[in-house]
This record gives C-alpha cells, sequence and structure tokens, in this order.
C-alpha cells in the first residue's frame, strides 16, 4: 500500500500514512489534544476540513476555537445553524447577518412578519438548540457553478444566484445542513454539536445579536442570564455604533447595491463612475454636517480624534478642517504622537519591550498643559508645538507654532483621543470623533464583509506604497495591532460625540489590483500562507474598478497615493 508522509506540529511526530488518510484520522490516531475541540486543521499553513483527504507528504496543524481561523469556522457555522432554524420556523423567511458589533453578529429576520419578542426568542432558541443537540454534518460539495444556481433557485438565495453569476467561476461550494442549503466563503466545522457556546439575544427592538465567544471562551462560565444583562445594558445605554451601521444601510438603499453581486452587475453594465461620484458625494455631505455639529457647541476649542488602524484618520482630519475653515474657523491638526515621553522614560511591556501603545508613553501633563493655554484666548498666546523625534526619541521643538484666536480649532489625533483619562478639561470644551472604516457592503446576506479585513488590506497597499513592507511583514503585524486597539481604542468608542465611516463603497475593488499582487508573494511556507489565500479568495468577489474617478481628496488617497493633502 502507497503511504505519505505527515509532519503534525500539534504533537511534533512523522509519521507514514496510507494515501487518502483524512485529517481527521491522523489526528485522532496521534491523540492530538488542544484546549477545545478540534474545528480544523492547517496543510501546509492553508485552512482545510477535518475530512480532507491526503494524497502527498504534508504538515498538519490541527486548530480549535482559540485559532482566529477556528473562530471564524465556529462563527460561520453558528450562523448556519440559525439560518435553518428561521427557515425551519418560518419558511417564508431568512436571516440576514448585517454585520459585527463588540459583543458578536447582528442579525434581522427579513421576509415574513416575524417579530422580534420574547415568544419569537425563545422558538427561536429552542429550535437551534435542538439542531445542534442532533449532532447534524456539515455537508460541502463543489458544484458546477450552474447547478449551484440552480440550488439556489430552490432555497430562494437571490443574492447567491447574482454572486455566482457576476464572478464568473467554473465551480461553487454548496453547503448543506440537513435539508437546507446555502454558501459560506470559509469553512465551517465538521457538525452541530462543536457549536456549544450557542446563545441570542433580542437586540435594538429590530433583530437579534449571535453571542460570539471571546478570546477565553468565558460564555461557557457566565451563562445566558449573564450575556442577556450585558446585551440588554448596551441597548439601552444605545450604541452610537450600531447606529452607525444602521445609517450605512441607508446608503445601500440609496445606493441600490446591498450586496457584491449588486456592485458587480453595477460596475460591468455601467462602470464605477457612479458609485465613486455618489460615495465621496456622502461622505463629504457628513464632513460638512460634522462640521456643522462642532461649531453647535459655541465654546468647543479642542476636537478629539480616534479610531483603529488604516482608518484614514489622517485625511479625516485635514478633510475636517477644510469644511471648519469653511465655517470661519481657523485650524491647526495635532497628533498626540509628538507628546511621546522621551524614550527611557517610555514603560515596558510583558516582554521587556517599549510600550509605545500605552497611554503611559504619552506626557499627559504637558499636553494637558498646552490645551489649557489654547483655552485661554485672552492672552491670543502662540503656543510652540513640540515634534517627537523617533530616531533620537527626544521631543523637540523645531519651530511649529499656532496662535490662539476665539475662532481658533485645534483637532487632535491618536489611539488615546477618546480616554477619559488623556485630558483634564470640561466637555464644553471638547468634541468627540470615532473614525473606522465600517465596511458596509456584504458579500450575500450570510456574509458580511469583515470591517478589519477591510482595514487590513487599506494597510498592506499602504505600507507597500509608502513604508516598503511586504504583505508578509503587514501580517505579522496585525494581530498586534489589533491586540493594541482592542485595549486602547475600542473600548472607548461610545465616548465619541460622533463615529463617521471612511469606508467607500467601491473601494476593495480598487484595492484588489494593489493588493493581489501582494499576496501571492508570501510563499507556501510561510505561516501566513493560509491567511493571504484566505484574503486572495475575499478579494476574488470583487471586479476590479479603476482608480483614476477617484478624487484627489478621497480618503482613499492616504493609502494608493495621489492626494492633494500634504501627509
Amino acid at each position: 500500500m502507497s503511504t505519505v508522509d505527515i509532519i503534525c506540529k500539534n504533537t511534533g511526530i512523522r509519521k507514514e500514512y496510507p494515501i487518502g488518510v483524512t485529517a481527521a484520522q491522523i489526528a485522532a490516531d496521534q491523540g492530538v489534544q488542544l484546549k477545545d475541540d478540534i474545528l480544523g486543521v492547517l496543510v501546509n499553513n492553508k485552512l482545510r476540513e477535518l475530512d480532507y483527504e491526503i494524497y502527498k507528504p504534508k504538515t498538519l496543524e490541527f486548530i480549535d476555537i482559540y485559532h482566529p481561523q477556528g473562530h471564524a469556522m465556529y462563527m460561520r457555522s453558528t450562523l448556519f445553524i440559525l439560518f435553518k432554524a428561521v427557515r425551519d420556523l418560518w419558511p417564508e423567511c431568512t436571516l440576514k447577518v448585517e454585520h459585527s458589533l463588540p459583543l458578536g453578529m447582528y442579525c434581522e429576520i427579513m421576509g415574513g412578519k416575524v417579530k422580534v419578542d420574547a415568544d419569537t426568542m425563545a422558538q427561536l432558541r429552542k429550535r437551534a438548540e435542538e439542531i445542534i443537540a442532533a449532532d447534524l454534518p456539515f455537508g460541502r460539495k463543489e458544484l458546477p457553478t450552474e447547478e449551484a444556481i440552480e440550488i439556489f433557485k430552490q432555497n430562494h438565495l437571490n443574492d447567491k444566484i447574482l454572486l455566482c453569476q457576476t464572478r464568473n467561476e467554473p465551480y461553487t461550494s454548496v453547503y448543506t445542513l440537513d435539508n437546507t442549503s446555502n454558501y459560506f466563503y470559509g469553512y465551517l466545522v465538521p457538525s452541530t454539536r462543536y457549536v456549544k457556546y450557542f446563545h441570542i439575544d433580542p437586540y435594538f427592538g429590530h433583530g437579534l445579536i449571535a453571542l460570539k465567544p471571546d478570546s477565553e471562551i468565558t460564555i461557557r462560565n457566565k451563562g445566558r442570564e449573564f450575556y442577556s444583562s450585558l446585551v440588554k445594558e448596551t441597548w439601552q445605554k444605545g450604541s452610537k455604533l450600531f447606529y452607525t451601521f444602521q445609517e450605512q444601510k441607508e446608503w445601500l438603499s440609496i445606493m441600490g447595491v446591498p450586496y457584491v453581486g449588486n456592485l458587480n452587475k453595477e460596475i460591468k453594465e455601467q462602470g464605477a463612475g457612479r458609485l465613486i461620484k455618489v460615495s465621496e458625494a456622502l461622505q463629504e455631505r457628513k464632513f460638512a454636517w460634522m462640521a456643522d455639529q462642532v461649531a453647535k457647541k459655541p465654546d468647543c476649542k479642542i476636537v478629539l480624534i480616534s479610531g483603529p488602524s488604516s482608518s484614514g484618520k489622517t485625511t479625516f482630519c485635514k478633510r475636517l478642517s477644510v469644511q471648519l475653515q469653511v465655517l470661519g474657523y481657523k485650524t491647526a491638526e495635532i497628533s498626540l504622537d509628538d507628546y511621546f515621553v522621551d524614550r527611557e522614560k517610555t514603560p515596558l511591556d510583558e516582554n521587556g519591550e517599549y510600550d509605545f501603545e500605552c497611554l503611559e508613553a504619552v506626557d499627559r501633563e504637558f499636553f494637558n498643559q498646552q490645551m489649557h493655554q489654547i483655552l485661554d484666548v485672552s492672552k491670543e498666546a502662540e503656543i510652540k508645538l513640540p515634534t517627537f523625534d523617533f530616531k533620537d526619541g527626544k521631543r523637540k521643538f523645531l519651530g511649529r507654532k499656532i496662535k490662539v484666536t476665539p475662532k481658533t480649532l485645534i483637532l487632535v489625533e491618536g489611539i488615546h483621543a477618546l480616554n477619559p483619562a488623556l485630558i483634564q478639561l470640561d466637555d464644553r470644551y471638547i468634541f468627540r470623533i470615532f473614525v473606522s472604516a465600517l465596511t458596509h457592503i456584504s458579500i450575500d446576506a450570510q456574509n458580511p464583509v469583515s470591517s478589519t479585513d477591510n482595514r487590513l488590506i487599506r494597510r498592506m497597499v499602504r505600507d507597500a506604497h509608502f513604508r516598503g513592507y511586504s504583505a508578509q511583514d503587514t501580517i505579522s503585524r496585525w494581530p498586534s495591532v489589533n491586540k493594541g486597539e482592542g485595549k486602547n481604542i475600542f473600548p472607548y468608542q461610545e465616548n465619541a460625540d460622533v463615529i463617521f465611516n471612511s469606508a467607500l463603497l467601491f473601494e476593495l475593488g480598487v484595492l484588489k489590483k494593489h493588493a493581489e499582487p501582494l499576496l501571492r508573494e508570501i510563499p507556501e511556507t510561510s505561516e501566513h500562507y493560509g491567511e493571504a489565500c484566505r484574503l486572495l479568495k475575499f478579494l476574488s468577489y470583487f471586479r476590479n474598478i479603476e482608480e483614476g474617478e477617484i478624487p484627489p481628496t478621497s480618503i482613499l488617497r492616504e493609502f494608493l497615493g495621489g492626494s492633494s493633502f500634504v501627509y
């Protein structure tokens, strides 16, 4: 019998197996033990399902829910269970997965007259839990796209039909769960019993939220009652992030492109000109509105701006500054990075490295001293602004000055800008803005586009254009970036007076042609190869869009180049 040589990273064992052995059989034979259930496997660094058959020598690494790709498999599987539960209970309805929120995935029940009330949620929970207990396998078949379209027609999945018709791929994956079919752009777990940390709750009166286990899987310890109270508390406080997403939903309605299939169809038939013009005009209108909101605070002197990496904060500051100048203000832009303490005073992280992202890395005393000077307009003070020399690790004064008048507004940008511990001023002097690329278009009704992926692709393109970094460099740094955002930025986003969405409807079609060659440079031997494959598949859904009509003031120019702003 012919055999293949298999190396398992989890156990360190190298062993011969019969050709055609599955990953699941190898895991069982070697007794692979992880923190939680094995959900999938990285085969030569590329994600596969556990029934993957092996015919050549491979290196395997089994993953659980603690791995980012395992967590994604888990959440996709959860949403398929919910989709089936909705279809089983109300055949005329469908589950629409809208977007991610800090607590989980926000969904709505569409197509019927079902109200999301206590009775509805009880029925939905009960049916979903029955599906989980039944241990139903998730099936997947690669079918000729014409056959897949026929299945989607039978299941009334029109969004999938249009996506298939505009992708021009010869084969399409169709997932099945008992008698229910659907499409997901990533792999699922082996069966429903693996979805054991399941919880849903009504959210904002319109829909429901499918709770996602956090990095420590605390849902298993805290239970339904805890999470229901957490959801209710978030709802009662009001979520600016949620309402920003709802606003984007209205924008999509204006544009007539709720899904990638609709986007691709318009580009093919009419070009991208209308989409670019209307998207940019909608953002410009939002900039003007924000400037008006700042002007409505008569004592406001300082605008604090924060947001995660690659949100376009730098261009945002410049465009808001223009709109404020239209209203008669004199503006100055300040980066919190210029208020770093000198290098030898920078705190160290748990690895003994300089922690530039912690609040203590900022000289808050000096920053607040200068902010108080800005408030004292009676003196019409001329304030010398610092510049931090990253090479020398020292604060320097290189001639930057601002002269403060009653019509001066200071725009302060930095990761800690919304942290209440940063600034010691009365709120009447401050306006706070959170900026993020909250991607609002979805691949289809059950596959939303990740805002994190959008920002990663922006950063990858910018890093290559302006910093000389490879895609592999950017991807390797991304987990650390996300960790810092989760600690220093996202916890304070609801402190904002306004949340601005910097995502543009057309941008992934533009970024695609820049990002794909960078991703293809990552070799199969790299630990980031699987992530490169995932992003390449994600980008494959979008038709290319030429960038000629993108204006030089666009936020996207910060990543592509060609901006008329000086950075």
